[in-house]
């Protein structure tokens, strides 16, 4: 927490009793919080995650446990998280975990953290008609959360997990181990289609880099992996590649989704009519902002 005076010898800052109350620590907290203009709004929010986090208990229980000191340890560790949170280290990162379609998933720097209009490219893969057994590959599949989200919510689909960094798939595999589902989804390093057999998949899906080298966006995302941002020059280099290759990988009535910038919707189309894709259409998200293409396997 911030001090004009100095701390005392263990550390702990001396705004408060040594050691700080439950209550006191999280008020602190946020006055710390709201220093940051970009998240200020959210400080009250994530005040209690963090503090929730250090203790190991639900967030329903800090204010009725107001009274309880914490450790010095588990004040200075407070301290430490609420710094890097004001450098704009994302919240996921600092509690090592995030929510996605129903499920809590591990996250780390070596992976994007999911956003909720990804869950729109697991929604529009559930409501497609595919078979029974549906086999299926996310692609780039980073923190597993596509993959894995399809996993739990079809239980008889066989889904392949792919990327090309080693760090991201060990979150990916922790992930499927975490949630029961490591025998449902196989996790594979490879670069894009390069694993997936000839006419192999009624569904690929993926969340790929889509970011142009030079997005206005990306000094905000300084804490997330650049390669699973930045596609290339006009961000549409990845796509367009799992545009290309997808092609030969899908079955005859076989499904391609791809997530994609907000102002890319036409752009994604259009290159799926080029090369081919049938039924070629489009999802926007809740903001009202193309979000999703779609198209299924061109004929021979």
């Amino acid at each position: 927490m911030p001090c004009k005076t100095p701390t005392s010898p263990n550390n702990s800052p001396p705004w408060a009793p040594d050691p700080p109350r439950v209550g006191q620590a999280l008020r602190a907290l946020r006055a710390r919080l709201r220093e940051n203009p970009e998240s200020a709004d959210l400080a009250a929010q994530e005040a209690e995650w963090l503090l929730a986090h250090v203790l190991g208990w639900p967030r329903s229980r800090l204010w009725s446990h107001a009274e309880m000191p914490l450790s010095v340890a588990q004040w200075d560790q407070l301290a430490a998280l609420a710094s890097r949170r004001l450098t704009g280290e994302p919240l996921a990162y600092l509690t090592g975990q995030t929510g996605f379609h129903a499920l809590t998933l591990a996250v780390g720097p070596a992976t994007l953290i999911p956003r909720p209009e990804t869950e729109l490219l697991v929604e529009t893969a559930l409501a497609l008609a595919v078979p029974a057994g549906a086999r299926v590959a996310d692609l780039g599949t980073g923190s597993g959360a596509i993959a894995l989200a399809l996993a739990a919510e079809r239980p008889h689909w066989q889904v392949v997990a792919v990327d090309r960094s080693a760090a991201a798939l060990a979150v990916a595999r922790a992930n499927a181990e975490y949630l029961g589902l490591a025998g449902r989804v196989h996790c594979v390093q490879a670069d894009w289609c390069a694993p997936l057999a000839p006419a192999g998949c009624d569904l690929i899906v993926a969340n790929p880099p889509y970011l142009a080298a030079d997005d206005p966006h990306l000094p905000a995302l300084r804490h997330e992996p650049r390669s699973a941002l930045v596609a290339g020059p006009t961000g549409l280099e990845d796509l367009a590649r799992i545009i290309h290759e997808a092609a030969a990988s899908l079955a005859p009535e076989g499904w391609l989704l791809l997530e994609h910038g907000w102002g890319q919707g036409q752009a994604v189309q259009d290159l799926l009519t080029a090369a081919g894709y049938r039924t070629v259409t489009g999802r926007q998200d809740f903001a009202g902002h193309d979000r999703i293409g779609l198209g299924q396997r061109p004929h021979p």
